[in-house]
């Protein structure tokens, strides 16, 4: 069987260098591997997500040199993610919830991903029955009912990822009020789609895991190989570079930089090169070892229309002051 690897950016704005980064470590893994590679456009966030966001991105990543087998957009997925809730009605798995977020926050439930967890009080909660619609006469979220046992998913990098996700997050949303599918689900329902073998993904992302495993598992899917990578950091606070926090988007990165000096800097940034001199995916394919890789995560700061790597020990330095 051929392995296949994918890269699911979200398309609520423009790609960043922790973006660009992810991706070529994902395109890197796959093409190393002999494997097929999938973009999947994560474009179920209908208030943020847009069709400029989804041209940009695709542009974006072909102008660093990536190339893909195939191209998704995940709207249009919608029938496999329905008959992923029609199996966790059957199995008795489904349950609408009342609780908003303020709510759940207020319990003080710290979780593993570092918000708070749901506390699985709607869980006694019945769906509408067959004959009124089932869950798509629901107008609230409804959640999948996790097995409450520890699942213990590996990861290739030894990130840790055992964990009891029912108590540790909380039942996943899996569709929401408005609607539209829930990230978790469509996740794994679109993984299993298109025979994804290896989830080459951010540290950001490993707390989920377990949450995602559990639903393989509930809804009799494969479970593919899972590595987590370092994650590029804002100077200040250590968060992850995201769009949310205005992080330097690819038009200012395009307007200073070629191609191929980008793609020196994230390859040094993450250890695939000792300089920042500049380079090609194609050219980082060669000897590509993920034992090269540095798991310590970096501090990427934008001054003069430059881009500086640092330690992210830095970054905790300079908060200290």
């Amino acid at each position: 069987m051929i392995e296949t690897g994918r890269f699911a950016p979200s398309t609520t704005g423009p790609a960043h260098p922790g973006t660009l980064l992810a991706a070529l470590l994902c395109w890197l893994d796959a093409r190393s591997r002999g494997a097929q590679i999938v973009l999947r456009l994560e474009d179920l966030d209908f208030e943020r997500s847009s069709d400029a966001w989804i041209s940009a991105m695709r542009d974006d990543l072909a102008w660093l040199g990536l190339e893909f087998d195939r191209v998704e957009r995940q709207s249009e997925a919608r029938a496999h993610h329905e008959r992923a809730l029609d199996r966790l009605e059957a199995a008795g798995a489904l349950y609408p919830c009342s609780c908003s977020r303020s709510q759940i926050r207020e319990r003080g439930l710290r979780a593993a991903d570092g918000g708070f967890a749901y506390s699985n009080a709607c869980r006694g909660r019945a769906l509408p029955g067959v004959r009124e619609g089932g869950w798509r006469a629901s107008d609230e979220p409804l959640r999948a009912r996790l097995p409450d046992e520890l699942v213990e998913p590996v990861d290739e990098a030894g990130e840790r990822l055992a964990q009891h996700p029912s108590l540790a997050l909380g039942d996943p949303v899996v569709r929401r009020r408005e609607g539209g599918i829930a990230y978790q689900l469509a996740s794994v329902v679109d993984d299993a789609r298109v025979g994804v073998t290896r989830v080459v993904r951010g540290r950001d992302l490993a707390a989920s895991t377990a949450t995602q495993v559990a639903l393989q598992r509930l809804l009799g899917l494969s479970e593919p190989v899972y590595r987590h990578h370092l994650l590029l950091l804002e100077p200040r606070e250590g968060a992850k570079l995201a769009k949310l926090h205005g992080s330097v988007g690819m038009p200012e990165l395009r307007r200073c930089y070629r191609a191929s000096g980008l793609c020196g800097l994230l390859a040094h940034a993450c250890g695939l090169r000792e300089s920042p001199a500049e380079t090609t995916p194609v050219e980082l394919l060669d000897g590509f070892d993920w034992e090269c890789v540095t798991q310590h995560d970096r501090v990427m700061r934008w001054t003069d229309e430059r881009l500086e790597c640092l330690p992210a020990l830095w970054a905790a330095a300079v908060d200290r002051r």
